[in-house]
């Protein structure tokens, strides 16, 4: 997949979501307010007197069960949205030889269960300390074989936590900065030197990585 394909993907993705919730909040006024959103503004506009209180991140239109089960399928739902175009990213620009199947997979589903594990931690320092025992009981030997894949790693945990907390345009906001970074990165090769070790896939046909052939010797 050429830079230019995957940029026209990304684009024409984000705005058909971005087109289908205006036209959804158009015809349904009242219908913002049961959406996992508006996360960002309670962030900055919440004073940083106790970093330990409790942040009241829902809306207060979401009052009764089928309220709060509608909130968290949507809070779940943008996380997947806003993952699954990363994974695009992710294949196109790792090399072959470097490319971990199990990385994509988890990149998709791991910002839906951080999104649940927020939900249940947001308003109890008791669950977190015991989400943090449960985690430090479990030992994970999954080593990633580039820094560049922590960056997706950490991508899909930051759009995770922006949709637990009801921020899903934030959760959308870092997907596309990671998307369209790495995909310009990838069009430009920048930083590409001789004798370097390559993390994105060759654009241009020509490897500078790659070490020198050989001369062949005429018989």
């Amino acid at each position: 997949m050429r830079a230019s394909k995957l940029i026209g993907m990304l684009t024409v993705y984000y705005l058909v979501i971005g087109v289908l919730v205006l036209a959804m909040i158009r015809l349904w006024p009242d219908f913002q307010g049961y959406l996992p959103v508006g996360g960002v503004e309670s962030l900055i506009n919440q004073p940083a007197t106790n970093p330990l209180e409790a942040r009241d991140s829902i809306q207060a239109n979401v009052g009764t069960l089928g309220d709060s089960l509608f909130w968290l399928v949507v809070a779940i739902i943008g996380a997947f949205l806003a993952a699954l175009p990363v994974t695009w990213v992710y294949m196109a620009v790792r090399s072959g030889a470097e490319y971990d199947q199990s990385l994509v997979n988890t990149i998709l589903v791991l910002p839906m269960v951080v999104t649940g594990i927020v939900i249940i931690v947001q308003n109890s320092l008791a669950l977190a300390f015991a989400l943090a025992g449960i985690a430090g009981a479990v030992r994970f030997r999954n080593s990633l074989k580039s820094s560049g894949d922590a960056l997706f790693i950490l991508c899909a945990v930051a759009i995770g936590l922006s949709s637990g907390i009801g921020a899903v345009e934030l959760a959308g906001v870092v997907s596309i900065a990671l998307n369209y970074t790495f995909a310009l990165l990838w069009l430009t090769e920048y930083g590409e030197r001789k004798g370097m070790k390559r993390y994105l896939a060759d654009y241009d046909g020509v490897d500078e990585s790659a070490p020198p052939e050989p001369d062949k010797k005429k018989g």
